[in-house]
């Protein structure tokens, strides 16, 4: 994990240049297409990277996006109308059964399956009707690190080109020295503060609420911490009742219109005596206890995130061995699950 996570920057500036011709060709399909809507289908770290989607076109281009449920198809046999839908299905291994089963009833339904996949030659590849190399290389990891981190890329990438945004397309050039630098940046106060932790909350809004997704799966899968990911809006809504004395928090708050509800809760959170870890967000609470301010760099705020998890993956890492876990070797999981 720790080596293939490393790789990530390097990952991401192979696919930007061997993806450059792919995606503008994309990019003016969609905007020719102009889909009435657009469906993701991913299982676990693919499916947060599908909420990074959702919450980047929706914000980007206005264009309703939502995660599928594969079970509609795979299960019950039901086949809601897709005509001039665009589907994103995601996935490292494109071997899962029950992604199969949606992406076939998605056609059938008549969407334009766009899949970003890592194994060009998987079944789920061979199914789409275009298809996005994420370039990721071998990845034996049980727990996805650089795929996923090339899941991001490939999205931003996608709606950069069908947006003909320059400056989001400009950022994205500089994306691979950035991760190179969020690798080396110090989280060690996450491993003293979690090392004997039983739970933990992991929040963020917006694109940041997709990456407290993936950490909060990382948490568990690797260091057998039970971690749950709120937005900062919905964890108001009866998690908070939790939050007291001592109850670690990781939050991540990118420099968009997110940040300063991040902010507020973050201080709220403080008020109450929790043991919060903040990634980006304002510094104000730095003398607070409890409070302990993660090494972050300044981005564009639709590539802060990604920089956020590049870190967190280090982190996490150390901290399942200081918790006795090889995160190597999960318990109880495979690299392909299949799921019917």
């Amino acid at each position: 994990m720790f080596v293939e996570a490393g790789e990530a920057a390097a990952v991401v500036r192979g696919q930007l240049a061997a993806n450059r011709d792919l995606m503008a060709s994309l990019g003016a399909r969609l905007r020719a297409m102009q889909p009435r809507a657009v469906v993701t289908i991913g299982r676990g770290s693919s499916d947060h990277a599908a909420t990074f989607a959702q919450y980047l076109i929706e914000t980007r281009l206005s264009v309703l996006t939502a995660s599928a449920a594969p079970s509609i198809s795979s299960l019950y046999n039901a086949t809601p109308d897709m005509q001039g839908v665009a589907c994103l299905a995601i996935s490292q291994s494109g071997k899962s059964p029950d992604l199969l089963g949606a992406i076939e009833g998605a056609k059938a339904a008549g969407a334009f399956v766009i899949a970003l996949v890592n194994d060009e030659a998987s079944p789920m590849a061979r199914l789409a009707d275009a298809v996005v190399p994420l370039r990721a290389g071998p990845e034996l990891s049980v727990a996805a690190t650089k795929s996923y981190l090339a899941a991001l890329c490939a999205i931003v990438h996608l709606v950069a080109a069908w947006t003909e945004d320059a400056d989001l397309a400009a950022a994205l050039q500089a994306l691979p020295d950035q991760m190179a630098r969020a690798w080396e940046l110090d989280w060690h106060a996450g491993v003293e503060l979690l090392t004997d932790a039983a739970n933990l909350y992991v929040v963020g809004r917006g694109l940041g609420f997709a990456v407290a997704q993936e950490a909060a799966l990382k948490f568990k899968e690797t260091c057998g911490l039970h971690a749950e990911a709120f937005s900062t809006a919905e964890v108001r809504h009866g998690p908070m009742a939790l939050v007291g004395t001592g109850f670690p928090v990781l939050a991540f708050a990118q420099n968009d219109q997110s940040r300063p509800g991040v902010d507020e809760l973050v201080a709220e959170f403080v008020g109450r005596g929790a043991d919060v870890l903040l990634a980006g967000g304002e510094a104000t609470l730095a003398s607070r206890p409890g409070f302990r301010r993660l090494a972050t760099l300044d981005a564009h705020p639709v590539i802060e995130p990604i920089l956020y998890v590049q870190s967190f993956y280090r982190m996490v890492n150390d901290l399942a061995l200081a918790r006795g876990f090889d995160p190597d070797r999960p318990p109880h999981l495979n690299k392909v699950t299949e799921t019917v």
